[in-house]
C-alpha cells in the first residue's frame, strides 16, 4: 500500500509544498540585461520573471512610444518560449520588432476593442503557465487590476510586462499613479550614436528605472536592441557629466 492511502492528508500537504516552492524559485529567476551597472540596480541581477513590469514612453508622442515598445520585444526576445502579445490597436509595426529580435513565429497575438478585454486576455495569459512572457498594451492600469496580474504571475512564474501607450497626451500623467509592478520604465529618444562617417547610427535611449522593489532608482544610455534583443550601454551625452548608470531619485 502507497504511503499516499496510508496518509492521503499528508501527502496532499506534501505535493502542495512542493508546488509553492516550484512557484517561488520560478518567482526568484531573473532575466539579465547581460549589462553590469543595469543588472546591479536590479534585485538578483535582472528583471524578475514571476513578476509583473511597466513600460512607457517618455512623453505622450509616437517616437517615445514606439521606442518603448522596442525595449519590450528586446526583453521579450531575451526570454525562452511563447509570447503572448495583447492590444486594443493594430498599430503594432512587426518588422521593427523582428529587428528587435522577436520572431513572429514565436507570438501569439490577442486583440480586444477595450483595454478591460485585454486586461482579462493578460491575466489568464499568465495564470497559464505555459508562456515565458505576457505583454498587455494598456493606457491605464488601476491598483486592483495590477495585483491580480502581479499574483497571476508569482503563481506560474511567468514574466508580465505592461507597455502603457497614451492615446492623447494627458493620459502619460497617470503614469505617476501608484501600481504593484515591480518595475517601473521610461523610454526617451535621444540623438543617435554617432558614426565614424556620415549614415544613420545606433538609436540611442534614456532608460529611467522610475521604480524598483527592494532597490533604487537610476537611469542609463542605451543602444536600441540588436537582432537578439540585447542593448548596451552608450557613453552619456556630451552635456552629462557621467558616464555610467546615474543612481538616485528621480521624479515618478
Amino acid at each position: 500500500m502507497s504511503n499516499r492511502a496510508l496518509n492521503p492528508v499528508l501527502a496532499e500537504l506534501r505535493e502542495r509544498i512542493g508546488q509553492l516552492e516550484g512557484g517561488q524559485a520560478r518567482a526568484r529567476s531573473v532575466l539579465p540585461f547581460a549589462v553590469p551597472e543595469m543588472d546591479q540596480a536590479l534585485p538578483g541581477g535582472g528583471l524578475a520573471f514571476g513578476a509583473l513590469h511597466e513600460i512607457a514612453g517618455g512623453g505622450g508622442g509616437t517616437v517615445d512610444g514606439a521606442a518603448a515598445a522596442l525595449f519590450v520585444a528586446g526583453i521579450a526576445a531575451r526570454t525562452k518560449g511563447r509570447v503572448l502579445w495583447c492590444m486594443t490597436r493594430r498599430d503594432l509595426f512587426f518588422p521593427a520588432v523582428s529587428q528587435a529580435g522577436l520572431h513572429p513565429d514565436r507570438v501569439v497575438f490577442c486583440e480586444s476593442d477595450r483595454d478591460e478585454g485585454v486586461l482579462s486576455a493578460v491575466e489568464e495569459g499568465l495564470s497559464f503557465g505555459g508562456l515565458s512572457a505576457v505583454v498587455a498594451e494598456l493606457v491605464r492600469l488601476p491598483m486592483n487590476a495590477s495585483r491580480r496580474l502581479q499574483l497571476a504571475a508569482e503563481k506560474s512564474g511567468c514574466m508580465g510586462i505592461v507597455l502603457r501607450r497614451w492615446r492623447r497626451q494627458n493620459e502619460a500623467s497617470d503614469y505617476g499613479q501608484p501600481t504593484a509592478s515591480t518595475t517601473r520604465w521610461r523610454i526617451s529618444t535621444l540623438p543617435s550614436e554617432r558614426l565614424p562617417a556620415a549614415g544613420v547610427g545606433r538609436s540611442r535611449w534614456l532608460a529611467e528605472l522610475m521604480r524598483v522593489k527592494a532597490g533604487e532608482c537610476a537611469e542609463f544610455e542605451i543602444g536600441a536592441p540588436d537582432a537578439k534583443g540585447r542593448i548596451c550601454l552608450l557613453p552619456t551625452s556630451a552635456d552629462r557629466s557621467d558616464q555610467t548608470a546615474r543612481f538616485g531619485a528621480l521624479a515618478g
